[in-house]
């Protein structure tokens, strides 16, 4: 199987054709080196390519599980394999591995997944465009002159790109929604405490943070969830695993939804007017199959909400920069980390145990809030970008001249939608039901209830069904024979 064969399908697929034989996992593997190869000098979004680990994972015999022999990429944050390269896309983690698999990379293993490298990140993940100075940009496959957005935006354009069909991706403030929305991908921020985070920590960003994956279908979404969430034993608190199959769900019609819808963002960043006509075509979508859609939003204090975010990223930078100062005896500096996030250590290093308790407190009065606000309300719809993707270099997190707090709310001007849902620990999905002028993808986002991905899951599958997507690909031959300038 060629790379142009391989990368029409989606991993389900894929993994059809391994166990009904038609198709080897070696094969596979292959056809995947050949688009990294073909792609990744106009794209670059792969680090770490592992010809020798791929195979050794294969020889050792793979498990039976939903995915077994699919191609698969690791972001390099987080999802932690054992000897494999994980520099959080920085030159302050460079030379960095870890010594054993964490909790949710041994999950991703055996639903059968054959790990072939690790995806680009902006660095320590803190950026809504994927370009980091150890890296150089990451280029959105459908016109590589944009960004990928961030902070998976090495996971969204390999995937997009057809490099695999299924990548890790983590969400700290909407960084599995946002690219996915920019590459026409399925990107699902998990209910928090649905993914294990385990050995190391019970939570990523205290609970902002959630792991996951993103996809071209939503089957493999739900697929992937039915094998890796669940009980985390030794951890703080997780969701429990439910008794039914998330792949059963997104076969079911749903029953007729309430649906919430808003063009506004919370903080009130401006929305460009393609991505407002998508949502209203949105909304006219799933009203014609059933459904109830009323214009609503919950109020908060976005202010107080955008200011509790910084205070506890600080904090966690902080934490991991103390961590590798130690681990590699280097001293952070203006030297080895971008702007943005020494400006953000340096705010850490000012805060104070009282004003980081207070973020909590914010946290907990917005998601009492917007908790009230869907006893109304099945789910919440809104754009899950404000803007069309910016051209490389404009959300540049090495500009000395933006302080920390100018820095996230550049940030959230530009991707103002989803970081409510990281503070509620809510699920949220992004769909790629819109088109711009020029071709590129729209994203929708919808949110659910705490704990309630089934609903997210049948409407998803519905509207994937009533406006299908899969098929819808950039064009990879622009990029097999023309590379981009600048």
């Amino acid at each position: 199987m060629n790379f142009n064969e391989y990368s029409k399908f989606d991993a389900t697929d894929l993994a059809s054709l391994v166990k009904a034989g038609e198709v080897s996992p070696k094969e596979l593997v292959q056809a995947a080196f050949e688009g990294i190869e073909k792609l990744n000098p106009v794209i670059n979004a792969v680090v770490s390519v592992l010809p020798k680990e791929s195979n050794q994972e294969i020889e050792a015999g793979l498990p039976d599980g939903p995915f077994t022999g699919v191609p698969f990429l690791i972001k390099e944050s987080s999802a932690q394999a054992k000897g494999i390269p994980v520099q959080l896309g920085s030159r302050f983690g460079q030379g960095m591995s870890t010594l054993q698999d964490t909790n949710l990379m041994a999950r991703f293993r055996r639903t059968g997944l054959v790990t072939v490298g690790t995806s680009t990140t902006p660095e320590f993940a803190f950026n809504f465009s994927t370009e980091s100075v150890l890296y150089g940009p990451t280029r959105n496959p459908w016109n590589p002159n944009l960004s990928s957005g961030g902070s998976s935006g090495g996971a969204c354009a390999a995937v997009a790109a057809g490099i695999v069909p299924i990548a890790h991706a983590n969400d700290g403030a909407g960084s599995i929604r946002q690219p996915a929305a920019v590459n026409g991908l399925v990107g699902l921020k998990p209910t928090r405490g649905r993914i294990p985070n385990g050995p190391h920590r019970p939570e990523i960003l205290n609970g902002l943070g959630n792991e996951f994956a993103v996809t071209r279908t939503v089957r493999d979404a739900a697929a992937l969830l039915d094998s890796i969430g669940g009980a985390d034993p030794g951890a703080r608190n997780w969701v429990e695993k439910p008794a039914f199959l998330y792949l059963n769900e997104m076969k079911k019609r749903p029953k007729k939804l309430r649906i919430a819808w808003t063009d506004k963002p919370w903080n009130n960043a401006p929305v460009e007017e393609e991505c407002k006509q998508a949502l209203y075509k949105t909304v006219q979508l799933c009203e014609d199959l059933g459904h109830e859609l009323v214009e609503a939003s919950p109020v908060i204090n976005a202010e107080q909400q955008l200011l509790a975010t910084l205070r506890i990223w600080s904090a966690n930078l902080g934490h991991s920069m103390e961590k590798i100062k130690a681990g590699l005896n280097r001293i952070p500096s203006t030297k080895n980390l971008e702007a943005s996030n020494w400006a953000i250590y340096q705010y850490g290093q000012n805060m104070t145990a009282y004003e980081l308790l207070e973020a909590f407190e914010i946290n907990n009065s917005v998601s009492r809030t917007v908790g009230q606000f869907f006893t109304e309300y099945d789910l919440l719809l809104t754009p899950a970008i404000a803007q069309l993707p910016w051209p490389i270099g404009k959300l540049n997190a090495n500009d000395p001249s933006l302080d920390a707090e100018q820095w996230i709310e550049r940030m959230m001007a530009y991707s103002p939608f989803t970081n409510l849902f990281n503070t509620t620990g809510q699920p949220a999905i992004s769909l790629p039901l819109g088109w711009s002028s020029k071709g590129l993808p729209i994203g929708m986002q919808f949110a659910a209830r705490f704990g309630d991905e089934a609903t997210l899951f049948q409407l998803a599958g519905q509207l994937e069904e009533a406006q299908p997507w899969k098929d819808r690909k950039p064009n990879l031959k622009q990029f097999q024979h023309k590379m981009v300038e600048g």
